[in-house]
């Protein structure tokens, strides 16, 4: 009996690995290749737009002290994160980044950075974090997510599957529906509106990474991370094992930590 091979035509091959090659971008410190469909302008674009009616729609937090220590932690992360791009020659990387944060009203604790810099938090995540180093590990993380592109990243993998690796500005004309829903599952941003869904694992990693490094040049010490890690691994709550989670479980999590500590500690300096 013959063997039937089924092949891509030649053309196809060919037109996807130049999109997949011209495509690509680098991700600053771990050096990663990622493909990128999405022009920054028409990502951050969309971002800043999603954020101030995610803004509109909630209720900022009346504590002024909270407040201001989560604007100045984000302004001295945000600080240290153009100081090393313009110091590696990634400035290009972050142009058109427009810094804000704010703190909202919500006992969930969570926190996220869009596209941008765009970056909130949520007061339910604040006794874990403690104190402004604690904060700064989260500041650090999230805002690693927006440097590294991961949502622009997830959201051209997406694309590449469902519209064949179409462009965005061709795409919104075209199926305009289809892709917002694509941003929306991309930024978590449903039924529950401004909740970040998981990044994965790699993305997860690599986050944690750059968020000590930008931490660490921001003068906190990135050694909290552990401890803040801690708090939020005996806050309790039935997790699903790790090889069925997007996110490293716990004790991998803190144990990576631990294995970055020494590259971060070059960067600190009370």
């Amino acid at each position: 009996m013959k063997k039937i091979v089924f092949k891509w035509p030649v053309g196809i091959s060919l037109l996807l690995m130049l999109t997949f090659l011209y495509s690509c971008s680098t991700v600053p410190i771990t050096g990663r290749k990622q493909l990128n469909l999405v022009s920054d302008t028409e990502m951050m674009a969309m971002s800043f737009s999603q954020y101030d009616q995610f803004l509109k729609e909630n209720k900022l937090s009346t504590n002024k002290q909270q407040t201001e220590m989560v604007k100045r932690c984000g302004q001295r992360i945000a600080a240290a994160v153009e100081k090393y791009m313009q110091d590696n020659g990634h400035g290009k990387h972050i142009a058109g980044f427009e810094w804000e944060f704010n703190l909202v009203e919500d006992d969930t604790p969570n926190a996220w950075c869009m596209p941008g810099g765009k970056v909130v938090f949520y007061t339910g995540i604040l006794p874990f974090t403690q104190d402004e180093e604690g904060l700064a590990v989260v500041m650090g993380h999230e805002i690693a997510h927006a440097v590294a592109k991961h949502g622009n990243e997830r959201m051209s993998n997406q694309m590449a599957v469902q519209m064949g690796g179409t462009a965005l500005s061709v795409a919104v004309d075209e199926k305009p529906e289809e892709t917002k829903a694509i941003y929306m599952a991309a930024f978590g941003l449903g039924a529950q509106y401004g909740f970040m869904l998981p990044y994965s694992r790699t993305h997860e990693n690599e986050a944690d990474k750059m968020g000590l490094i930008f931490m660490a040049m921001a003068g906190y010490n990135p050694q909290a991370a552990v401890g803040f890690w801690e708090r939020m691994a005996a806050s309790g709550g039935q997790k699903p094992p790790e090889f069925m989670s997007t996110h490293p479980a716990d004790e991998t999590r803190i144990k990576n930590l631990q294995s970055f500590m020494p590259e971060a500690m070059k960067y600190y300096k009370k």
